[in-house]
């Protein structure tokens, strides 16, 4: 038999630095991409968890309430004169140039803070107000005093327009003040709501992406006429109230004493 002189055995040579670099950097990047891919289950989750009208989503597109805004100067340039204030084109014409210039400065969605518009868009909704106030006032001084209004049915033209506006200065009003307005909303940076609507206290009978957009708040303006009162949504802060408040008494006089005035004249 052949002995032999040494051992069998295999022998392993040390591993050099750049192996061990790159098997640290290997072990750094699996743990890498576990931590990125957990954040991401818990963002989901997290973004499930909570309601859209809570958390940020796309801005609402501006042009619902350029629709509402040139209906109202529609039902603006009908009244008569007497209950226009100033020249019945005067107010119609500033808000028809506010509007296109707040069309062309930002045509789509509301996604960027712009404090210019911000106040743009409230100077046109106060110049609006203003003009919907001289209307009822002057609208209930006539009848009130036994001023001419024209025949019945030209009464109620006349009172049915100053209804119809009152209560899209209203939603207009809502749509801009709630939670700061659509740009704020959007962010999801006031999370309590002035206003609450159905779908916020029962998510379960709403879509998961379901946030207030402006036809809710035309839809809470006209209920707060016809009822006088909120129907379906409730107004939580003090401001909120108050403005409920002041759009039930207008469209409650209004009313009263539009359609005791056209009963009159048709006896």
């Amino acid at each position: 038999m052949t002995s032999r002189g040494h051992d069998d055995r295999v022998t392993e040579e040390p591993r050099s630095d750049d192996t061990r670099e790159t098997d640290d950097t290997g072990v750094e990047d699996d743990v890498h991409e576990r931590i990125t891919r957990l954040e991401r289950l818990v963002t989901r989750d997290v973004r499930a968890a909570i309601p859209a009208w809570r958390r940020h989503t796309v801005g609402e597109q501006r042009w619902p309430f350029a629709v509402a805004i040139v209906v109202m100067i529609g039902f603006q340039a009908f009244l008569p004169e007497r209950l226009s204030a100033g020249p019945w084109w005067a107010l119609p014409a500033l808000e028809v140039v506010i509007i296109v210039v707040l069309m062309l400065a930002n045509p789509g969605r509301m996604e960027r803070s712009s404090p210019g518009l911000r106040r743009l868009g409230l100077a046109l909704i106060t110049v609006a107000s203003l003009g919907n106030g001289w209307s009822v006032v002057w609208l209930v001084l006539d009848i009130v005093t036994g001023r001419d209004t024209g025949t019945a049915a030209q009464l109620l033209a006349s009172g049915g327009n100053v209804w119809l506006i009152n209560t899209l200065t209203f939603a207009v009003w809502y749509w801009e003040f709630d939670r700061g307005g659509p740009l704020e909303r959007a962010l999801g940076s006031h999370p309590n709501p002035d206003f609450l609507f159905p779908q916020m206290s029962s998510p379960d009978m709403a879509p998961k992406e379901w946030e207030p957009q402006f036809i809710d708040y035309l839809y809470l303006a006209f209920t707060n006429s016809m009822a006088f009162s909120p129907t379906d949504t409730l107004p939580l802060s003090r401001w909120a109230k108050a403005a409920m408040l002041l759009q039930s008494a207008i469209s409650l006089v209004t009313a009263a004493l539009v359609v005791a005035k056209a009963v009159n004249a048709l006896q």
